[in-house]
This record gives structure tokens, C-alpha cells and sequence, in this order.
């Protein structure tokens, strides 16, 4: 059930409503918010809410034990147990057939012939138990209900693709419901406007006018188009994924539910640090959370740090899902990271050299040092973006073969509304924050049914200017 479909606007046209009636009884409320996110999960294969299920009591019987028990060894226990739960769903549906196949073509040993289907978004919510069960130990939450916690690894809008939210931005909210005020209804009518546009209008008219083609055969194509398609690429990734969860996040705030940003403005990054503190957020945080400073973060040495930056990309790559590509991929930006960082701590033991030309000091200014290190951030990030979207380690060597070899043949999928979709989506990074608040304030103005109709007429254009059909969102498959 995609967000920009007919068939979602039904559904929320249903459920918003019957849920602001039932909020005045809590119970009644909550069991209607598990049984439409079922039922929204369900419109993908009614089979996996099972797995859902079964992830919540896993958890919920792991939590018990943990705030229960009173040996601290059993407690910890109760955490392994419910990390181990959601790690091996997680392993078992992304990793299993990757395992299988590697043993019976390295060591010709035969394993059982299972078809897995890969459940929409359980990295998503197998990530969520495991901040749930991990926190509760660290005393950074209480224990939810049955209930409550059912809801909370379940909630519709994030349910599928995020953003990861955690059980302490949650379940206090779900304890203390409160409504929308006007400029919060304000703001998720913008999002959901806004998501649609660049899911709907962006990515998937970049996907099937040239990234799709140039990744599937770059051979037959010249280097300019190559090149087309991976900025087309870094356009449509994040047009694809940010729309997600600003939709996600405008449908949860009707809702009268607060999620965290996931997105500020990556591609205005100027180190590989920024970029990660910009691009999907909170599953940035995470990592940070969960893995980095587990492992001992910047606390016991530089080497120690570079390992761990290296492991926590690594393995933020191995999520992705288990082809070669995605692991590289991971450890692509794990060096990039550990390299900046030591390029920085000795950068600050030595002392500011300057530059002199007939008696004049010549180095660049502030701002053109910042567009320089934004200009090499995107770059090293587009070239990222090759390997994550080449379904092999061949396939990223073939397209980057293009670049050099192709620039005898000239342009196919380069074409101005190509160029304009591309150039405007990356400007628009750096409009002013300011012309978008006042933009908000102004809105917040206009009465409710001028709002209501605009909302619609904007959906109309966003549908006659998308290409025919809503594409799956790229994170679905993670």
C-alpha cells in the first residue's frame, strides 16, 4: 500500500478519522492503531504480520524477564535473547539465500531449497525491538504495555521504511496522546505535498528516463549519459527515500504522533561526517547508538576509532542487505570517514601554513573552501552511490569503465528536462532555511478549507506531471 496511491488515501480517509473518535478510550484507540497497521501490512502479504507478531511477544517476553528478574546475569540474559530474536529474523530472510548459494558454489555443499521472501521493512522494525529491548536495560525507558509495545513496532507510517523511531520518542507519546495544533497540520499537509512531489515527480521520472537504463546496460551507453545517471541516481535516492519520510512523518503528525527528521538536506554537506549527521538520520543514530560506542567509539585511541568507524560502516553496509557491492559500499565510506578523521586530528598538531606570491597572502576564501569541500563530498558520495546501486562488484566496474573509455559516443538519455530535473532538485538543497519558514508562517495563515483545496489541486498537478504508476520506494527492499 504506497502513500501515493488511491488506495492509501482511502485507507487514511477511514482510519484517521475513527481514530480521533476513539481517543477518548485508550485501549479501544490503540487496539484500532494495531489492527489498521496489520491490515495496512497485510495489503503486502498477509502472511508476515504473523512475523510481526511473533516479534512483538518475543520482545515483550525478553523485556519482562529483563525488568523482572533479579539476577543481573538472567537480565542480561533477557537482552541477548531479544537481540538474538531480532538479529536472526533479520539474518534469516536478507542473508539466507546469500549464505546458501555461497556454499554450494565455494564448496559444492547443497543445502535445503527454500524460496524466501524478503518482508517489506524488517530491517526497519527488527531495529526498533532492538532499541526497545537495549534501552529498557540501560534504564532509558520503561517497560510498555503488551499492548503498547505492539503498536509502537508496528505503527503504519514508519512501519515499512522509517524513520527508525525509538521507543523513548514513542511510547511517551503514545501515554500522552495529544491532537495537532493548526500549525502542526499546517506543516504535515506541506510534507505530504512535498513527499509526493519528489517521490512521484523526481525520482521516478529520473528512474525511467535514465538511471534505470544506464545501470541495467552501461555498455551501450556513452560516458556523458553514465555520468547522467549517477548524478540522476543521487537524485532519485534521495527524492525517493527523503519523500518516503516526509510523508511518513506529515501522516504520523495528522496523527498526532512526533517522529524525528531523517533528512537535512545531505547533498549540502562539507565532509563525509556531515553528510551521515544529514542522510538518513536516524538510522545514523543508531548505528552511533547501538554499534559505534559499543564498540568503544573515540574513547581508546586513534587506531581504535579508525576500527571502529570502519566496522560500524561495514556493517551499516551489511544491512543494506548481503551482496558484495553493499559491503563495499559500507566500507567505502568507513575509510572515507576514518580518513577525514585523521586528516583532521593532524591537521590540529601542526600549525596553519599560508601561501605568499609576491609578498601577498593568496589562499581562498571561506566560502570558496566550503563549495570546494561540497563539490568533493558529493562526488565521493556519488561515486558511493555506483556501488549501492550496482547489483554486482562486474556491474560497478562496467560503469565506471564508461566514464573513461565512453566519451566517443555521444548522449541518448541526456536531455534537457533531464538536465532541469537534476540541476533545480540539487539547488533547491540550498534555498535559504528561511524562505521555507516564512513560507510555513504564511501558510499557517490561510484559512483550513483554502488549505484543503490547494492540497488538492496540488495533488493533481503532482499526478499529471508524474510518470503513469507509483514505483516501489528503493528502501523497500531493505
Amino acid at each position: 500500500m504506497l502513500f501515493p496511491t488511491f488506495t492509501f488515501a482511502v485507507f487514511f480517509a477511514v482510519v484517521l478519522p475513527v481514530a480521533w473518535a476513539l481517543r477518548r478510550w485508550p485501549v479501544p484507540w490503540k487496539l484500532f492503531l494495531l489492527g489498521a497497521s496489520y491490515w495496512f501490512y497485510a495489503a503486502w502479504d498477509a502472511r508476515f504480520v504473523l512475523l510481526l507478531v511473533g516479534m512483538t511477544l518475543g520482545n515483550a517476553i525478553a523485556a519482562a524477564i529483563n525488568v523482572r528478574a533479579g539476577r543481573e546475569w538472567v537480565r542480561k540474559a533477557a537482552v541477548a535473547g531479544g537481540v538474538t530474536l531480532s538479529l536472526g529474523v533479520l539474518a534469516f530472510f536478507k542473508y539466507y539465500d546469500f549464505f546458501t548459494d555461497s556454499l554450494d558454489r565455494n564448496l559444492g555443499i547443497s543445502s535445503p531449497a527454500l524460496d524466501i521472501v524478503l518482508p517489506v521493512g524488517v530491517s526497519f522494525f527488527t531495529f526498533q525491538a532492538i532499541s526497545y529491548i537495549v534501552d529498557l536495560h540501560r534504564g532509558r525507558t520503561e517497560e510498555a504495555t503488551l499492548l503498547d509495545f505492539a503498536v509502537y513496532l508496528s505503527f503504519f507510517p514508519q512501519l515499512v521504511a522509517g524513520p527508525i523511531v525509538r521507543a523513548t520518542e514513542f511510547l511517551p507519546q503514545l501515554r500522552s496522546h495529544t491532537r495537532p495544533d493548526r500549525a502542526e497540520v499546517v506543516h504535515a499537509v506541506k510534507l505530504i505535498g512535498r513527499g509526493m512531489f519528489k517521490k512521484v515527480v523526481i525520482a521516478d521520472f529520473l528512474a525511467r528516463a535514465v538511471v534505470n537504463d544506464a545501470f541495467d546496460a552501461p555498455g551501450e551507453h556513452g560516458a556523458l549519459d553514465m555520468l547522467t545517471g549517477i548524478y540522476g541516481y543521487a537524485v532519485q535516492i534521495y527524492a525517493d527515500f527523503s519523500g518516503y519520510t516526509d510523508m511518513a512523518i506529515g501522516v504520523a503528525l495528522l496523527m498526532g504522533f512526533r517522529f524525528p527528521q531523517n533528512f537535512n538536506l545531505p547533498y549540502t554537506a562539507d565532509s563525509i561526517q556531515d553528510f551521515w549527521r544529514r542522510w538518513h538520520m536516524t538510522l545514523s543514530r543508531w548505528l552511533r547508538d547501538y554499534l559505534y560506542i559499543p564498540l568503544g567509539g573515540n574513547r581508546k585511541g586513534r587506531l581504535a576509532t579508525y576500527r571502529n568507524l570502519l566496522l560500524t560502516m561495514a556493517l551499516g553496509g551489511l544491512w543494506h542487505g548481503a551482496a558484495g557491492a553493499f559491503v563495499l559500499w559500507g566500507v567505502y565510506h568507513g575509510v572515507g570517514l576514518a580518513v577525514e578523521r585523521w586528516r583532521t586530528e593532524a591537521g590540529q598538531t601542526r600549525k596553519p601554513r599560508q601561501l605568499a606570491f609576491l609578498g601577498r597572502r593568496w589562499l581562498p576564501s571561506g566560502t570558496v573552501r566550503l563549495w570546494i569541500r561540497r563539490f568533493w563530498v558529493f562526488h565521493f558520495v556519488c561515486l558511493g552511490w555506483v556501488l549501492f546501486n550496482s547489483e554486482t562488484l562486474d556491474r560497478t566496474g562496467d560503469v565506471l569503465a564508461r566514464l573513461f573509455s565512453g566519451w566517443d559516443t555521444g548522449p541518448e538519455l541526456l536531455n534537457p528536462l533531464v538536465a532541469l530535473a537534476i540541476v533545480a532538485a540539487l539547488v533547491a538543497q540550498f534555498f535559504p532555511r528561511a524562505w521555507a519558514e516564512k513560507g510555513s508562517e504564511a501558510l499557517a495563515k490561510v484559512p483550513m478549507g483554502v488549505t484543503a483545496v490547494g492540497f488538492s489541486v496540488w495533488i493533481m498537478v503532482v499526478v499529471a506531471l508524474g510518470p503513469e504508476g507509483v514505483a516501489d520506494y528503493i528502501y523497500f527492499q531493505f
